[in-house]
């Protein structure tokens, strides 16, 4: 038995890892957080306890019940990509008009610009239809194959949220001396926009 539950936990990691590492907009919006060293705890805790809870969700059967309200997939992808266009648009505003002094660490340390990543994180997981996707329908549904070991497999899908995001938010600072100069900001201030402009605009194509 205790074979079994390792084996489903195991499964259940990989499954999360190889559903969380591609590259998207809450990846990016970590990434640029754990390179400005910035709110990187609340950030990581946000997108961690937000998959674990949704995981939860799948393997209790909930995506059942979101699969019969279609609607409300597609209101929140007409909110969450409009929020990602709006998001990359204020980044590409930073490439285009870079604030004094946004080199890496003299940027944004005040309590309201940590308020702001957090609700900008808060919004990046919960307004992203491919969250749900991701964790409540196929996870949930993959975690239902596994029959009474389903929770150990959810259980090992979380363990893989939380893996990915403290690593790509505090191995992110490994990136501090490439990104200590304005320009290389400038750099990854696009890859950001880019990225947010292109899954908002998936995101209202399909609603």
């Amino acid at each position: 038995m205790t074979h079994g539950i390792i084996a489903a936990a195991l499964a259940g990691f990989g499954t999360g890892l190889s559903l969380i590492v591609a590259i998207g907009a809450q990846n990016a919006f970590v990434l640029r957080q754990g390179v400005r060293r910035h709110a990187v705890l609340s950030v990581v805790a946000i997108c961690a306890v937000s998959d674990a809870l949704l995981i939860a969700l799948g393997v209790a059967g909930v995506g059942a019940f979101v699969t019969a309200w279609p609607a409300a997939l597609t209101a929140v992808a007409i909110a969450g990509g409009t929020f990602l266009i709006a998001y990359g648009f204020l980044a590409a505003r930073r490439v285009l008009r870079p604030t004094p002094g946004a080199a890496l660490g003299t940027e944004g340390a005040t309590a309201g610009s940590r308020r702001r990543a957090v609700l900008a994180c808060l919004a990046m997981t919960w307004l992203n239809p491919h969250v749900y996707l991701d964790t409540v329908l196929l996870v949930g549904s993959l975690a239902a194959d596994r029959g009474d070991l389903r929770w150990a497999f959810g259980i090992g899908a979380g363990l893989a949220s939380l893996v990915w995001f403290a690593a790509l938010g505090y191995g992110a600072r490994l990136l501090s001396g490439p990104l200590a100069r304005p320009a290389a900001w400038r750099v990854l201030d696009g890859l950001v926009a880019a990225t947010m402009v292109t899954m908002g605009g998936m995101l209202l194509a399909r609603a």
